[in-house]
């Protein structure tokens, strides 16, 4: 048992064991020691029994994969050296080997509705969309047991915590801002994963039926006390503009006529059947003055009787 754990502490002291390798900027471990003799005895029978089979075996020895896949090759457990394999045709030994293959083409996928509390204590429901994609085939087989549903559990968590800090205005005016922090939080988690995050957009926003209700009525109100203001606005414009009007008709008398005349023309225009005789003010105006004129008499005469 003492020399057994000896052996143990050795292989762990060794320099080479749990050595680092680096595959498009991701790191990996994978061991450097001897494989063992029984390794050493499958392998050459292996490649006996494919000499053997020749050239029946290459059936089993050759794989393809397409353009957009990797294939990452384990050799009798071990990861075997120089990374993915792959576009096109590889050669595996059939008894020790085994492949895994890795899908490199973008992926989407929704990220479940989060119930969220935001800053200024409102509840919000939020979707998102998440783009991804695989740079690093070794990586994503190694380090990580499903890098897929990973990567869709920490998007949950971090859009939880992103929206978290802001409020709800923040919340639906600033999605850009929202989206990059996400993508920046997201990539650096899963980098070591082997997996790029290329793009994080805000799918929808939902809000409590009340709150939506309380929304509308305060933009309603804000919209008919607008109305109302430049309503406002306009009638005092108007006023001025007639002011104005009245003043340059008082100076000029002629000034009356012609507007009688193009009231005529746009009436003449839309109603042909009516007659419209104009009957200066100013004639009334006589009358008027002539009825009171009479009263002050009469009231005179009667003054003067008493």
């Amino acid at each position: 048992m003492t020399r057994t754990m000896d052996c143990y502490e050795k292989q762990n002291n060794h320099p080479n064991h749990g050595a680092q390798l680096s595959d498009g900027g991701v790191s990996y471990k994978t061991s450097t020691d001897s494989p063992g003799l029984c390794a050493f005895i499958l392998t050459f029978i292996s490649y006996l029994l494919i000499v053997a089979t020749f050239p029946f075996s290459l059936c089993l020895c050759i794989k393809v994969v397409q353009e957009y896949e990797r294939a990452v090759i384990f050799r009798l457990g071990r990861l075997l050296k120089g990374g993915a394999k792959g576009p096109g045709i590889f050669f595996i030994v059939p008894c020790i080997d085994s492949y895994r293959k890795v899908d490199l083409r973008t992926v989407s996928f929704d990220v479940p509705p989060q119930e969220i509390l935001s800053l200024d204590s409102v509840p919000v429901s939020v979707e998102a969309v998440i783009y991804m994609r695989v740079r690093d085939a070794t990586a994503a087989e190694t380090n990580v047991e499903d890098y897929s549903h990973s990567t869709r559990l920490l998007a949950a968590t971090t859009l939880r915590n992103v929206l978290g800090t802001r409020n709800l205005a923040e919340i639906l005016s600033e999605r850009e801002s929202i989206s990059a922090t996400m993508q920046s939080s997201l990539d650096d988690a899963t980098d070591p994963w082997g997996v790029k995050v290329e793009r994080v957009e805000i799918k929808d926003v939902r809000l409590p039926v009340q709150l939506q209700r309380a929304m509308a009525a305060e933009a309603e109100a804000a919209r008919e006390a607008r109305a109302k203001v430049i309503a406002a606005e306009g009638e005092q414009r108007a006023s001025k503009a007639l002011k104005e009007a009245a003043e340059v008709i008082n100076e000029s008398p002629a000034a009356l006529q012609l507007r009688y005349m193009q009231t005529l023309n746009a009436i003449s225009a839309e109603k042909n059947s009516t007659i419209i005789f104009p009957l200066p003010i100013d004639l009334l105006s006589h009358y008027t003055q002539e009825g009171r004129s009479k009263k002050k008499t009469k009231k005179d005469l009667l003054s003067d009787d008493e």
